[in-house]
């Protein structure tokens, strides 16, 4: 099943547990989402392609709260409070060959350093996974999705997309490439995740505000979870589980992340919570994952293969 961006199918700045479901799936299907990124003021000149489904969101008429362009929400039959989402991140492409990064006034890590607004347009190569920047550097792409999260609940009422928040949403976390499983919090009936804010290649910190902007198409599984105790976001790679903080605080969201990885190193492992966090010490890895969003965001990072000599649970 794919399900197309478009003026019908993307919700443009905000999360709301009162959007309609685009579309239905059983629990364990897969979807293909396709999404755009950006407003008017982004699109390059005639020697890029611009899908025509970014000109007609943008014709339908601007958002009336900032944010971003999110394709959805795909409502996953039987998912209700209580539930936890995994999206298995089975594939992301790139949709188009370029993509965009600016800063300006009053935004980013340095919000009174820059006083103009910057804007460069980047080629993307899908073909060598290379981004051309302004001074020749080749840049290796690494596509992600900046945003994915389910909708909050109903009493939130509608919320930007802008801050991350424990449904998801904008996590900007570059770890979240193909192979990674996100498992999110399910909040209102149906879950109703979302995605959007391609990003083609970003650093840890996003600190200028944008990563590539760019439009991306996913292949997610969406699988209901009712075995996991889950109230936070958290993920898993081939290799390592990361517990997540969110927070305007960068100190508070250090705190959010450790103390959740204490309590899955301690359920995994088979340890005491002493334990775990001697060895969130030794071997954890803490790391900014963005400093941008009003509430920022730090991760920390586990290695699988070190859970696997605790005592048995």
């Amino acid at each position: 099943m794919i399900v197309e961006a478009g003026p019908s199918t993307c919700h443009w700045g905000f999360f709301d547990a009162g959007l309609a479901p685009v579309v239905t799936i059983a629990s364990g299907d897969e979807v293909t989402i396709n999404t755009v990124s950006g407003g008017p003021q982004v699109l390059p000149g005639p020697d890029f392609h611009v899908p025509p489904e970014l000109r007609a969101i943008h014709a339908a008429g601007l958002p009336g709260m900032p944010g971003h362009i999110l394709t959805g929400p795909v409502a996953v039959a039987g998912a209700k409070p209580g539930d936890v989402l995994q999206v298995d991140i089975l594939d992301v492409h790139l949709r188009q060959d370029w993509g965009y990064t600016f800063i300006r006034p009053l935004a980013g890590t340095l919000p009174l350093e820059f006083q103009h607004y910057h804007h460069i347009t980047i080629p993307l190569d899908a073909a060598r996974s290379e981004a051309r920047l302004p001074w020749g550097l080749d840049l290796p792409l690494a596509p992600f999705f900046g945003v994915m999260g389910v909708a909050p609940p109903p009493a939130w009422g509608r919320i930007s997309t802008i801050e991350p928040r424990a449904h998801g949403g904008n996590l900007d976390n570059k770890e979240l490439v193909a192979g990674t499983t996100l498992y999110l919090p399910v909040m209102t009936e149906g879950a109703l995740f979302s995605c959007g804010d391609g990003h083609g290649a970003q650093g840890d910190g996003e600190v200028c505000v944008t990563a590539i902007e760019t439009a991306l198409q996913g292949r997610f599984r969406l699988t209901i979870r009712r075995d996991m105790d889950l109230i936070y976001p958290e993920a898993e790679t081939a290799t390592h589980v990361i517990t997540m903080g969110m927070h305007p605080d960068l100190d508070v969201c250090v705190e959010i992340a450790l103390r959740r990885m204490i309590a899955l190193v301690s359920h995994r492992a088979g340890i005491t919570r002493e334990e775990a966090y001697m060895l969130c010490s030794l071997a954890g890895d803490l790391r900014i994952t963005q400093t941008v969003n009003r509430e920022k965001g730090v991760h920390m990072m586990m290695r699988k293969s070190l859970l696997e000599t605790g005592r048995a649970v």
